[in-house]
């Protein structure tokens, strides 16, 4: 396999040089792990946010979306497990006060050889001391032991303080579509098995390393629940599985870059679950899940609130708690799969080296970019721009030699550019190149519309 081009440090600073993420709060000098896309980020992180919702969504035959609130009645945490069991196990450095996670100490110590989920906090204490595993801020070995704290963000909501009720920003985005269940099924008449989707914010008061987007404070999930019953979900959770690729490779993601991953340990109510792990430029990690949550939700949610969540078959009768596929995948770190996946160096026959971004054309900020020849033909180009803006995103440029505007529209990944030349005066055509193949064509303007339908269809 060829070596691939792409490093964290390339992508950062092509993110930042073309618009597509900054730092956050950057003038202030920034805050920790947070993050701004740009005007081209946004396009990008969008156009995926609508392929994976056309694909699970609109072209499902029985699934509907939702778009729940972000803070919630706190005791909908308490019958997730949240209030008590999500937290991670923290340690602090007595020479610089730095805080890590244990477990991700051990990760990057053992470059990923040994799995400290498997490890309880008394292990990886043990491993850390054994290992002498030093603080990779200051390298001195002088830590705490491990305490844990929980991730959520606590908030409060009350006009005084002495009126004042905890809430949570949410964590995760799966327990709006639970809750949710009855009021979905009963308002879109929909019938088990049936799909509940939603794409929304979520927040984790956790250290991370520092990986870009991989790993973030506040980041974007993509999620999807299959209600199902009993008995049929071993035949779902495998069915997700190969949907859950198949719209990865659609993508455009090289199958080798891409890999199953079995948990090694399982939750207390799950059945089954796996990542889909992809080979970042830190080395492989997970990029989505799929799991087999049992009926586990449902029926806590029912046991907490005191309100029946079971589902009555309208044919049979029968009632029952449905069981759960869950499909998970966050748009960040799909974001950050992606525009490592679309990376690339090429050494062209002159010796100069391009970069150019390969996105699928779909998903990339502009479908296509149109461009003037010369300054004077400027007014028949934006006719055009026009025209097309009204079906695509796209992008003008009439700044510098034509050459350098292609260079700038591949670093972005426009897959098209449009040149609109003198012969377009006389005969009506223009000029269509390819981002990869750097080949050019000539076409009726009135025909670019079509041509780019058929190229950009996702």
């Amino acid at each position: 396999m060829a070596k691939r081009a792409v490093t964290m440090e390339k992508l950062v600073a092509l993110c930042k040089n073309r618009g597509i993420v900054f730092p956050g709060s950057e003038i202030y000098g920034g805050m920790g792990n947070t993050w701004d896309y740009g005007p081209v980020g946004v396009e990008i992180k969008n156009n995926i946010k609508r392929a994976w919702w056309k694909r699970f969504v609109q072209e499902s035959e029985n699934s509907f979306g939702v778009d729940a609130a972000i803070l919630m009645n706190s005791r909908v945490w308490e019958a997730s497990g949240h209030t008590t069991s999500f937290s991670d196990p923290k340690m602090d450095c007595k020479e610089c006060k730095s805080r890590h996670r244990a477990d991700n100490l051990i990760e990057a110590h053992s470059k990923g050889k040994v799995n400290p989920d498997l490890m309880s906090n008394e292990e990886m204490e043990t491993y850390i001391r054994e290992h002498r595993i030093c603080c990779p801020i200051c390298g001195k070995f002088n830590w705490t032991g491990i305490r844990t704290f929980n991730l959520m963000f606590e908030t409060s909501r009350g006009v005084t303080d002495e009126n004042q009720n905890k809430i949570y920003l949410r964590p995760e985005t799966a327990q709006g579509e639970f809750v949710n269940f009855l009021n979905v099924q009963r308002a879109a008449r929909a019938k088990v098995p049936f799909g509940i989707a939603q794409i929304g914010k979520a927040f984790r008061n956790e250290i991370t390393p520092g990986n870009f987007i991989f790993r973030t404070i506040e980041f974007e999930q993509m999620e999807h629940q299959w209600f199902c019953k009993e008995g049929t979900d071993g035949e779902y959770y495998e069915q997700f599985k190969t949907r859950a690729m198949q719209f990865l490779l659609d993508l455009g993601f090289a199958p080798e870059h891409l890999r199953f991953k079995d948990h090694d340990k399982l939750a207390h109510y799950a059945k089954a679950a796996c990542d889909i792990q992809y080979e970042y430029p830190m080395g492989w990690s997970e990029l989505n899940g799929i799991h087999n949550r049992t009926d586990y939700d449902l029926s806590r949610h029912q046991e907490f609130s005191g309100k029946s969540l079971t589902y009555v078959d309208p044919v049979s009768g029968e009632r029952y708690i449905p069981y759960v596929i869950e499909y998970s995948i966050g748009a960040d770190r799909l974001m950050l799969a992606v525009l490592a996946e679309a990376y690339d160096e090429e050494t062209l026959e002159d010796g100069d080296v391009r970069n150019v971004m390969h996105f699928h054309p779909a998903i990339a900020a502009y479908q296509a970019a149109v461009l003037p020849l010369q300054k004077n033909l400027a007014p028949q180009a934006k006719e055009l721009l026009g025209r097309l803006k009204k079906q695509f995103s796209v992008s003008y440029d009439e700044a510098g030699s034509i050459g350098k505007r292609y260079r700038r529209q591949d670093e972005i990944g426009t897959p098209y550019c449009i040149t609109v030349d003198f012969d377009t005066l006389q005969d009506g055509t223009v000029t269509v190149r390819d981002r990869d193949s750097m080949q050019q064509i000539r076409l009726p303007a009135e025909k670019i519309s079509a041509f780019l339908f058929e190229k950009t269809a996702f």
